[in-house]
């Protein structure tokens, strides 16, 4: 594992087994977790099986208590495309801008 020295203290990249994000968990994982929540197991003994903190579980909890494995996987492949989307409408609008630039040094 790298380490990059930051002034005297030493900082240690986070490895990827580490990290756990909620990009990192299936639509299958979430729905279970929800799941054995609502029948009974203790929300931090989950978080502790799942590697997530309780206020990530809380955050899934509130968006997508209602949805299945189906609906939560569409839901995110929009939510992807929304952001592709904008980044491709920012992307042209400074392109747009650049052109209109060097439009009024030509003419």
């Amino acid at each position: 594992m790298p380490v990059q020295r930051l002034g005297r203290a030493s900082y240690r990249e986070p490895s990827q087994e580490g990290r756990h994000a909620s990009k990192e968990h299936t639509e299958e994982e979430i729905v279970f977790a929800l799941k054995q929540e609502e029948n009974g197991e203790k929300v931090p003994d989950l978080c502790r099986k799942l590697g997530i903190t309780e206020t990530s579980f809380y955050r899934w909890k509130k968006q997508y208590v209602n949805l299945g494995v189906s609906e939560l996987r569409e839901l995110r492949l929009l939510r992807e495309e929304n952001t592709r989307l904008k980044q491709l409408a920012s992307d042209l609008s400074l392109v747009k801008h650049f052109l209109q630039e060097v439009l009024s040094i030509i003419v």
